[in-house]
């Protein structure tokens, strides 16, 4: 938007267009004229203003229609409608049809430039939007530009725009959150609350109060209300992760809501309705979980109306020297710390991983790495096993750059992060089976997982 914003008042009286541009002249705006609809059309396509003020009552084409054409050819441009002759049903019409105010002649030269300064401000706030919208869009971009990445991108980009529902396949660790982001940073719902529901952490005594929201006093321990799921993802996007693991009880609610676009909350009478886009991701096969009894079949159906398959990083391993780069830059922002290099023996044996944790182990490997490794390039020494099978133990523990931590509550979390990450390693980033062998609930690590997660988008976001 320009230093001294550009005004446009369209007026077939003379009288209004002398005494307005004198107005917003002194009042620093650069203004021009036009005496009618199509001498309108004309100026916004040579001079682009940033706001028009319309009047509505002009011959030939008058103010209703030039609203229209404005709006079809130049969503941005803000208009102020302005008429003589108001009534309510012209006030909604022209809302309805993207004006921004509606300002009754005489005018007050006061209410103008308020209503002026208000509607430049909401233009910028959508520019910021769509520049924000646009950056969240590149951070959560597919990395890489291998054939399996570039057929991914495709897909994404033919389904975001459309309403149809996307079950994302793929094994653990391969990115599917991240495909659902993307669909919906692309889609018509953008500017809407994408909902993220882990099917897998939440216990099945609680899934519908998380789905769909409880009264107070529905049970015990429901001393407010709590609005649900579904109710928070109206017109937006629900994502409903590891859908393969919910209970057959639980998938049963899931498809009556899906299906009648209707619910309760726990302890209410009320029917509610939501507007949502579903996009489910699954590790799982779920044609043999459904032969095996433990997947709905018409839930499936439903939920597979554009499926999409997530490489595994095996099948993409070009894209590896890409991601490495990648996860080395984020873990320096993550540690305020100096980025380093990989050398190209490093990176061979990189290379030759089978990688069954995919995209998640490595990003793992690389922030341990930069956290352990002192010297400025990562050679073969410093890759542990399996990712090196020549690497020999580790020597005398008090060697471990943990102990160069200075307080005890970062010295804790950052353990806690490497034996998580190394953990994970060793059970092919198994989520119920690291659990299962450090001896915790299942939520319980999935909860630390994501809170690690979130504490390094913080970091990387520069927040305390």
């Amino acid at each position: 938007m320009a230093m001294f914003p550009s005004i446009l008042i369209v007026d077939d009286e003379p009288s209004i267009l002398q005494s307005l541009s004198g107005l917003l002249g002194d009042e620093g705006f650069e203004v021009m004229t036009a005496a009618n609809g199509y001498e309108a059309l004309q100026k916004i396509e040579s001079e682009a203003p940033d706001l028009v003020l319309l009047d509505i009552w002009m011959p030939g084409l008058d103010g209703i229609e030039t609203l229209k054409e404005i709006k079809t050819s130049y969503p941005n441009v803000q208009v102020i409608i302005i008429t003589g002759h108001g009534t309510i049903e012209t006030a909604v019409q022209s809302t309805k049809l993207g004006a921004y105010d509606f300002i009754e002649k005489p005018l007050s030269i006061d209410k103008v430039i308020v209503s002026i300064n208000n509607a430049l401000n909401f233009r910028r706030l959508e520019e910021e939007n769509k520049y924000l919208r646009k950056k969240t869009i590149e951070k959560h971009s597919i990395t890489g530009n291998s054939a399996p990445v570039r057929d991914l991108r495709r897909q994404i980009e033919a389904v975001a725009p459309t309403e149809s529902w996307v079950l994302i396949k793929g094994e653990n660790g391969t990115g599917k959150e991240l495909v659902a982001r993307t669909i919906h940073h692309l889609s018509q719902r953008a500017t809407k609350p994408l909902i993220d529901v882990n099917c897998a952490a939440i216990p099945e005594e609680l899934i519908e109060s998380e789905l769909f929201g409880h009264e107070k006093g529905a049970f015990a321990g429901a001393t407010t209300k709590k609005i649900g799921k579904f109710e928070l993802a109206d017109g937006g996007t629900i994502f409903l992760d590891e859908i393969g693991d919910m209970s057959l009880k639980t998938q049963a609610k899931i498809l009556r809501v899906l299906q009648e676009k209707k619910f309760q909350r726990v302890g209410g009478s009320r029917t509610l309705t939501a507007d949502v886009r579903v996009i489910a991701a699954t590790n799982k096969d779920l044609e043999k979980e459904i032969k095996a009894g433990r997947f709905r079949e018409e839930l499936y159906y439903r939920l597979n109306v554009v499926p999409i398959e997530v490489p595994p990083l095996r099948r993409r391993i070009e894209d590896l020297p890409q991601l490495v780069t990648l996860f080395i830059r984020e873990a320096a922002q993550n540690t305020r710390s100096k980025t380093k290099q990989i050398s190209p023996e490093a990176m061979n044996l990189l290379s030759r991983y089978p990688w069954p944790g995919n995209v998640r182990e490595l990003k793992n490997l690389i922030e341990r790495l930069m956290i352990m490794v002192s010297d400025p390039v990562i050679e073969p020494e410093h890759l542990p096993r399996p990712y090196n099978p020549e690497a020999g133990e580790t020597g005398d523990p008090m060697d471990n750059p943990l102990f160069a931590i200075e307080d005890l509550k970062s010295a804790k979390q950052a353990f806690e992060r490497y034996y998580i990450q190394k953990k994970l390693a060793e059970n092919d980033n198994n989520i119920s089976k690291t659990a299962k062998a450090i001896g915790v609930e299942r939520s319980y690590l999935y909860k630390k997982i994501k809170k690690m997660e979130q504490q390094a988008d913080q970091a990387a976001a520069g927040k305390p």
